[in-house]
C-alpha cells in the first residue's frame, strides 16, 4: 500500500459490528484525539471512549478502553484522559498494525 489513509466515525458511519479484540496499544488519550479526533462515548457499561476507523483498503480498527474507566468501576475507575492502555478491535491483525504505524509516526498526520 503506497499511502495509508483513513476516515473515522467523525466523518461517516462505520460498520463495526462483529469486530473483536485483535491486540493492545499504549497511548495517551490526547495523542489518540490528535490522530483520530474526538472519540465516541462508551457503551455506558464496560467502555468510556471508542474510536472507529476505516482505512483506505477497507480494514476496520476500533480503539477502546475496557473495564477500567468510570462506567465500569465507578469512582474507582480512571478518567479517560488518564488511560494509557487501550484495546484494538477489528476483523484481523491489520487493525492493530495500522494503528501502531500511526502512533509511531511512520505516516504524516
Amino acid at each position: 500500500m503506497s499511502e495509508l489513509n483513513f476516515v473515522t466515525h467523525n466523518d461517516k458511519n462505520i460498520e463495526c459490528s462483529g469486530t473483536h479484540l485483535q491486540g493492545y496499544i499504549e497511548s495517551k488519550f490526547e495523542k489518540l484525539v490528535l490522530l483520530f479526533g474526538e472519540p465516541i462515548g462508551g457503551d455506558g457499561y464496560k467502555t468510556d471512549a471508542e474510536w472507529e476507523i476505516e482505512w483506505n483498503d477497507g480494514v476496520i480498527s476500533t480503539i477502546y478502553n475496557w473495564k477500567d474507566g468510570k462506567n465500569y468501576c465507578g469512582d474507582d475507575g480512571s478518567d479517560v484522559e488518564d488511560i494509557t492502555e487501550w484495546h484494538v478491535g477489528g476483523f484481523d491483525k491489520n487493525a492493530v498494525s495500522y494503528v501502531e504505524l500511526y502512533l509511531k509516526g511512520f505516516y504524516n498526520v
